[in-house]
């Protein structure tokens, strides 16, 4: 559907007399396809607009545009029975290239990996019976996916998929995890991953009995380490944290100079850090999905956050997403709201020490560290779930907390928990500013028992924020998020206290929604399950600039804000270590 858009910074339709009312077709045949808005002003209804494109041409300051809202096309690659899921257009893998895949969840991300790496065959859209090599081929004639498809028709590819599902593996494989990667050891490269992804001490583990972090580092070892023609990485980051994902980054860059590489991934900076093109999902969730044509990285993921795509004149989404500087430097006046005593807690193999600060009212702080190093355990003790060794908090002030781990072991439904959170269920604030954002309102029926694991992240962050509190703490809630959701729950949480006598605590490993989200910055220290120490917090560019020099990496802005990572040993890159800058020295040119 194609409609009209009025910049109302460039209409002055008082001036010239509403011209795009008087030519409007639609108008003269008594529809109000253009109406006059606030000021007097011509403001055009996306309901009616036929996109005829006459108010365009007639409007004297170019304050109109024509686009194109997302709709189905005509050529399916894929649909999934008789008014189901429908798929259009697929990424195209390169020699010697990372090709990312970016776009919501339900959109037909891995339905595409499945097709590509030959575990689905496509059906054009017809549901009723597969289709035949032969017409999915002249369908693809002429394109750059045509003698990929060709060569997977004739079964003469070998590809390696990491899934997105890990916690499936222990249902399929019962071993220890070095019988497991034993049979994956292709490539003869076992040895080498093990060690950079931190698996030696776990060779011998049972499967059953592995975190989420685990399954995940062992998914990836067991995929790189076969021989394959092509490898699809669905979804590398989640459980990982900023280290962990670093060096799978790494290792994926050194795989892709020699083998073609297709990747899915919601980490916009990791993918940005290793895609050499990026192909864009967009469409309507679990109706239908549309992949763009492959357009380079920096472009496509700038497009995606301003949810326009320029060549395909197609707007997805309403609200761009900004990075603001400016928010990193609010509050120095604001009143404290909590002072974080010294305290230790010390565990058989673990200790942490906090040193100690302040949170202000209306802030959200974000937290940063490794897996193992305590971050969990300092949210647990501001929340009281466990007793400081020394120096118990002196302060009592009411604490909303979502752990990091989310478990529905009850029955009720969504609107049910979260009537039981809150008295304000009802009112149209909370339908507006928790709700609706979080798109809650199809689960509100939902027994929690059912939800998956996004649905119950959702879910879970509502809650903690539904209840009347001082301070609300959030562990990881970017987990099971695509890159929409996670740009909506920032702007609930920062639109939850702002102005507000209340503040809150992010721990995630996502540095975008860390950059977005936070005005100043805890940073964690220490060896991962040996020892952690939690200092600042700091202001945003003095703790990334301590977090980021640990890490290794550097970071900067380009024109449109977007925070990037510079690319190992690059101009930028060598230039801000030398500087000791390593967050946001400068921006592109």
């Amino acid at each position: 559907m194609r409609i009209a858009i009025v910049h109302k910074d460039r209409c002055h339709s008082k001036k010239c007399g509403t011209e795009c009312i008087l030519y409007c077709p639609r108008v003269r045949t008594g529809d109000e396809t253009v109406v006059i808005g606030e000021e007097g002003r011509a403001v055009i209804s996306e309901e009616l607009c036929v996109g005829c494109g006459i108010c365009v041409k007639k409007c004297p300051f170019g304050a109109i545009d024509i686009v194109s809202l997302p709709e189905e096309l005509d050529l399916p690659t894929h649909r999934y029975g008789k008014n189901g899921f429908v798929l259009y257009g697929l990424p195209a893998p390169v020699e010697g290239k990372v090709t990312g895949v970016l776009g919501a969840n339900g959109i037909g991300k891995s339905t595409a990996v499945k097709i590509l790496s030959g575990q689905l065959k496509p059906n054009l859209g017809f549901e009723d019976a597969g289709q035949e090599w032969g017409a999915i081929l002249k369908q693809y004639a002429g394109t750059e996916l045509f003698e990929y498809l060709q060569t997977l028709s004739e079964k003469k590819i070998r590809v390696a998929v990491k899934p997105q599902y890990i916690d499936y593996i222990p249902a399929v494989f019962k071993g220890n995890v070095g019988d497991l990667l034993k049979t994956t050891n292709e490539r003869g490269r076992m040895e080498e991953y093990v060690d950079a992804l931190s698996l030696g001490p776990l060779l011998d583990t049972p499967i059953t009995t592995l975190s989420g972090g685990e399954l995940q580092r062992i998914a990836l070892t067991a995929c790189l380490s076969r021989e394959a023609d092509f490898y699809f990485l669905d979804e590398i980051t989640p459980f990982l944290d900023i280290h962990q994902r670093m060096t799978a980054a790494n290792l994926i860059r050194q795989l892709a100079q020699e083998r073609p590489i297709v990747i899915v991934e919601h980490d916009l900076a990791i993918l940005d850090m290793l895609a050499d093109t990026v192909n864009v999902a967009y469409g309507k969730p679990a109706a239908f999905g549309i992949i763009t044509r492959p357009k380079g990285v920096r472009v496509g993921i700038n497009q995606y956050l301003d949810g326009f795509l320029v060549e395909e004149n197609v707007r997805f989404r309403e609200h761009q997403v900004t990075f603001e500087q400016r928010a990193h430097d609010k509050g120095s006046d604001r009143s404290v709201l909590l002072q974080i005593p010294t305290m230790t807690k010390t565990y058989d193999r673990f200790g942490l020490t906090v040193s100690g600060g302040e949170i202000r009212a209306g802030e959200v702080i974000g937290v940063v560290g490794a897996n193992g190093i305590g971050k969990s355990t300092f949210a647990m003790l501001l929340a009281g779930m466990t007793e400081p060794d020394a120096g118990p908090l002196g302060e009592t002030v009411k604490i909303s907390y979502k752990p990091q781990y989310l478990k529905a072991e009850s029955d009720d439904t969504v609107e049910f928990y979260l009537r039981s959170c809150t008295n304000t269920f009802s009112t149209s604030y909370y339908q507006h500013e928790i709700l609706e954002p979080l798109t809650l309102e199809p689960l509100l029926q939902s027994p929690l028992s059912t939800l998956s694991g996004g649905e119950l992240q959702r879910v879970s962050i509502a809650a903690c924020l539904s209840r009347p509190a001082d301070l609300y703490i959030l562990d990881e809630p970017s987990a099971h998020l695509d890159v929409e959701q996670r740009v909506k729950i920032t702007r609930v949480i920062r639109h939850h206290v702002d102005g507000k006598d209340a503040a809150v605590l992010v721990i995630d490993h996502d540095i975008y929604v860390i950059d977005i989200i936070s005005e100043r910055l805890l940073v964690f220290e220490g060896q991962p399950g040996i020892s952690g120490t939690a200092t600042g917090p700091y202001l945003m560019k003095e703790g990334m600039n301590r977090f980021l020099k640990e890490l290794g990496i550097t970071f900067r802005r380009d024109k449109s804000g977007r925070p990037r990572i510079n690319k190992p040993g690059s101009f930028l890159d060598r230039d801000q270590r030398s500087r000791g800058q390593y967050y946001y020295a400068q921006a592109e040119e």
